[in-house]
């Protein structure tokens, strides 16, 4: 897309605040007042690019790097995530895991500069709801949760995916394998002859050719977030990212990412490659199979990098920290909690009960 410039939402005219990205209205707006700022965000403008990969790996031009916007870098001691705060945001703790350990970040150069973003859609006070339901819900958890895990503290946070897409072409061979059936007597274990039906195997070569586009094949670049819960809550609809605007980011934490462009593109060909196993071995016609061997070619690789929305409570129970997180975009949410050994040993009295008392039953 066109040159990135470092765009401000100016103070609110009513009464000073900073404005915020509402996802409710969908405006910047002041968290104060409520009064819209001046400047609109228009997520048609600009144009959201893939680049093309094997350019990118030999070396990256320091115009795409940065976030176009003044941001403070600091790193978790604990969990070693990399957060960009406002300036003017101080005595933060880790959004991730809660510590308040967290020390300036410096590196030699910027980080590569997001082009496309999925804005906030969820607003906090609907998270907050459904976060009140799904502790309500967790019936092993231990009576003293929901007072404990403080939802008001739930924070917005954007955090970095890397998109690839990629066309393949992927010969495959195999042995397909045909059942068949033959009856047999023989006699059982009281000396009677009897006949039984045996299954046997038929196998011949096989092969054949899978073609397939792999449209933003997406790789998490965050190390703060659980890797389980964010594919619980996934996905996050590409087709509706609009081009990047450091206005989008007021009012949030963005994750700077700590999977880099190299290691990003290794786990996406290792998901691609996976997919097209099962994709050729579908293809392969019998029974059954054996010997599957793909040889997979890849051809027009681009890539991208995004921000994706999150909501995120990290909160901690005795010595641990447990994070619950939902899709700022979908409201998917998927969360981490303690389970309480009494209730658990509740549940298993009582499941041995009913089977005493169903085998009392049998008996009778």
């Amino acid at each position: 897309m066109g040159e990135h410039q470092a765009v401000e939402a100016r103070d609110c005219a009513a009464c000073g605040g900073k404005p915020q990205w509402d996802p409710t209205r969908r405006v910047l707006a002041c968290p104060f007042c409520g009064v819209e700022a001046p400047a609109e965000l228009d997520p048609q403008s600009g144009e959201i690019r893939e680049h093309d990969l094997l350019r990118a790996l030999r070396e990256l031009p320091d115009e795409r790097r940065g976030l176009g916007t003044e941001r403070r870098s600091v790193q978790c001691r604990s969990c070693r995530a990399v957060s960009l705060f406002e300036p003017q945001r101080v005595g933060q703790s880790c959004e991730f895991c809660g510590s308040p350990e967290l020390i300036p970040y410096e590196e030699l150069r910027a980080p590569v500069r997001p082009e496309s973003l999925l804005p906030f859609r969820v607003d906090r006070n609907t998270v907050r709801d459904r976060l009140r339901e799904w502790f309500g819900s967790r019936w092993f958890a231990p009576g003293a949760l929901r007072r404990r895990a403080m939802i008001d503290t739930v924070n917005g946070v954007y955090v970095p995916y890397w998109t690839f897409d990629a066309h393949t072409v992927c010969p495959w061979t195999a042995e397909s394998g045909t059942y068949y059936y033959t009856t047999e007597t023989v006699r059982n274990s009281r000396g009677r002859l009897e006949t039984r039906r045996v299954r046997h195997v038929r196998w011949s070569p096989a092969a054949g050719e899978v073609r397939r586009f792999f449209d933003d094949q997406p790789v998490p670049g965050t190390r703060g977030v659980d890797r389980g819960l964010l594919a619980a809550i996934e996905p996050f609809p590409t087709g509706e990212l609009v081009p990047y605007d450091p206005r989008y980011l007021a009012g949030f934490v963005v994750e700077h990412y700590q999977v880099v462009l190299v290691d990003a593109y290794r786990k996406a060909r290792e998901s691609m490659e996976q997919r097209l196993r099962e994709l050729c071995s579908a293809e392969v016609p019998g029974d059954t199979q054996r010997n599957l061997v793909i040889q997979p070619s890849y051809s027009g690789e681009t890539f991208k990098l995004t921000l994706v929305p999150l909501w995120l409570l990290t909160y901690r129970f005795g010595a641990r920290a447990y994070q619950v997180v939902a899709n700022g975009y979908t409201g998917a949410l998927a969360g981490r909690y303690p389970k309480s050994v009494w209730k658990i040993l509740l549940l298993a009295l009582a499941a041995a009960a009913l089977a005493s008392i169903v085998a009392w039953i049998a008996r009778g």
